[in-house]
């Protein structure tokens, strides 16, 4: 699927003028612009890939004659040694887009890994484990995209396309239902009303609103149990706060439907992933 969006290419023209400034003072005068050659994307660590079509930007938007190849796609399982991305062309752009193409691939590609696990533990259960709004200011649409990769689904994209009552609307409001009414009043029939609940008192409220889903926040196992109990299927149930991998089983057990994991995103480790790259005339620039 296509990533291209105007804040994706305003990301990577950031990335790379951030990096390169003035200009790339070693490989400029070391290497000239007619040389040519190889570089290989190597993994250095098991992983999930995600975020070729990212790297295959950068060094295109160096040099459109740079040709990309790959024998996986993003979400393939990748393992020690393999080679996930071949490009070919001018060395120049190749050693100066090298750093800004690994770090979209190592972080894409950590994100994914990351929730690959979290998905493979809910492997066969109807518990879903999505992502949250944690993301890194810019990059949230490159971090959702990974989350999918890795076979997770993805919560609210921004503030826009969902309504989610929290803790603060709830106080200003003077309870949840009333933010629930207010919210209602203002809506399409065709939005959804997702409200947290940090106790049994606030399910109840929730549910007699009309919520359509309720979010359990920062729940313990047992009322969480006793919430879903209350809850009857009448609404969607989502389980967030301080999910780890060992509370997925649990929590799909107790009965909630949803499993919201800010971590996938903000606590991700980038993988190691490293660039080598070889000259098909080796030499040094004369001038």
């Amino acid at each position: 699927m296509s990533l291209w969006t105007p804040a994706i290419d305003h990301l990577i023209e950031a990335a790379l003028t951030e990096d390169i400034g003035h200009g790339d003072i070693t490989t400029e005068n070391l290497i000239s612009p007619e040389m040519t050659g190889e570089g290989q994307i190597v993994a250095k660590e098991p992983c999930v890939l995600a975020g070729l079509e990212i790297a295959n930007r950068v060094f295109t938007r160096l040099d459109d004659a740079i040709k990309i190849s790959s024998s996986y796609r993003d979400g393939d399982p990748i393992h020690i040694g393999d080679v996930v991305l071949t490009a070919r062309g001018s060395l120049q752009g190749l050693l100066i887009g090298e750093r800004s193409a690994l770090n979209f691939l190592q972080r894409l590609s950590g994100i994914a890994t990351l929730t690959r696990t979290f998905a493979d533990r809910l492997s066969g259960r109807k518990t879903r484990v999505v992502d949250t709004r944690k993301t890194t200011p810019g990059w949230r649409v490159l971090e959702k995209y990974a989350v999918r990769m890795g076979g997770g689904e993805n919560h609210r994209t921004g503030l826009y396309d969902g309504v989610l009552i929290k803790d603060n609307h709830i106080a200003v409001c003077g309870g949840i239902g009333p933010a629930v009414k207010a919210a209602r009043q203002r809506i399409s029939h065709l939005v959804k009303i997702e409200v947290e609940a940090s106790n049994l008192t606030e399910v109840q409220d929730a549910l007699t609103a009309g919520a359509d889903v309720i979010m359990l926040d920062n729940m313990v196992l047992p009322e969480i149990k006793e919430a879903v109990t209350l809850i009857q299927g009448r609404a969607l149930v989502e389980a967030s706060g301080n999910v780890t991998i060992d509370s997925l089983i649990p929590l799909a057990d107790a009965g909630v439907d949803i499993i919201s994991v800010g971590a996938l995103t903000h606590s991700a480790k980038s993988v190691d992933l490293s660039m080598r790259i070889k000259a098909k005339d080796p030499g040094v620039n004369s001038r």
